[in-house]
């Protein structure tokens, strides 16, 4: 099985690097509250995936195999737009946890929490702006809005249930799929590839992330996942994925309409749940949601067939295994 240190592997030497750049461009004064909780979201960070990911395009797509500190901001700027975007997505959810640890929101109230999220952004921002280079700046923080648009659908959709296939494809775009196109477009303009494999990169990126988000709405129906969440926690917060979706696209309008009344009961009756998940299992739900993230994986490793044959190749290639196989 595909570990995620396999995948990191090409460039352990430099993820080092990285994290020693993340913490000096993000050093608050000691002992104030600032710094106490810029650490414990520093810390809090989880897989380290799309930093990853920038760096072994920018490797392979550089005729040296090579990146510097311009890899390094690209990779800097995505990250930290993702962790804020953690922090506000659990102060909108009212989540408790982030990956089994208390959420930024329950350690120090939401208020706080938001303001923390916007300072990470606020600061991404100016160093982004001080390094110059506003190629990369432009083609990431235009990234933000895109995941504010997809928070707000999701929210829409959950508060009327009306969601469609086409709708829940354009929702996790947004949240999940666009940033990971962009971490990948931005490791090959790091390192001045033509813009044809920037754009290819782009769409590598986009499909991955797809299918990273169709693992992770699987897993919510997955009682005993290794994800920090609760399972079920997608439909106690009245949202309809794939694995759902495509139940309901089968179900008769009767069971179709038990299904939406359950979701609305989903948060306060755990037989609402046991229903649902009983309606998933019984309609092969999950099995079809897969066969769905392969087709997107499918995708993705059809853009890598004109890079050359390289250890960071091979770790793309790797990528797309990892994130069918993962558990958390």
């Amino acid at each position: 099985m595909i570990t995620l240190d396999d995948i990191r592997q090409p460039i352990a030497n430099r993820l080092e690097e990285f994290e020693q750049f993340v913490r000096s461009s993000f050093n608050e004064k000691e002992g104030t509250l600032l710094a106490e909780m810029v650490e414990y979201i520093l810390s809090s960070r989880g897989k380290g995936l799309r930093p990853a990911l920038t760096m072994l395009v920018a490797a392979a797509t550089s005729p040296s195999g090579n990146f510097g500190k311009r890899t390094m901001l690209a990779a800097m700027l995505i990250e930290m737009i993702h962790t804020a975007s953690l922090v506000h997505d659990d102060v909108i959810d009212e989540s408790a946890q982030r990956r089994g640890k208390a959420s930024v929101n329950a350690r120090w109230q939401s208020r706080n929490a938001v303001i923390i999220g916007d300072y990470i952004l606020a600061r991404n921002m100016d160093i982004g702006l001080k390094s110059g280079q506003y190629d990369l700046l432009t083609h990431i923080i235009g990234n933000m809005a895109v995941l504010c648009e997809g928070e707000i659908l999701q929210s829409d959709h959950a508060g009327k249930l009306n969601i469609s296939k086409e709708d829940y494809f354009d929702i996790i775009y947004k949240k999940t799929a666009s940033l990971f196109g962009s971490c990948a477009s931005a490791g090959a303009m790091s390192v001045g590839a033509p813009r044809k494999t920037v754009e290819s990169m782009h769409r590598f990126g986009e499909m991955v992330g797809m299918a990273f988000q169709i693992v992770d709405d699987i897993l919510d129906y997955t009682p005993d996942n290794n994800t920090g969440k609760p399972a079920a926690n997608d439909l106690q917060e009245r949202k309809i994925t794939l694995p759902l979706l495509e139940v309901m696209e089968q179900a008769t309008p009767e069971l179709k309409q038990q299904i939406l009344s359950a979701v609305e009961r989903a948060a306060t009756e755990p037989e609402a749940v046991e229903f649902i998940r009983e309606q998933v299992e019984r309609y092969n739900g999950v099995d079809r949601a897969r066969q769905t993230l392969q087709r997107f994986l499918q995708r993705a490793l059809s853009e890598l067939s004109a890079l050359a044959d390289t250890p960071y190749r091979q770790a793309m290639i790797d990528l797309c295994t990892f994130v069918a196989e993962r558990d958390r």
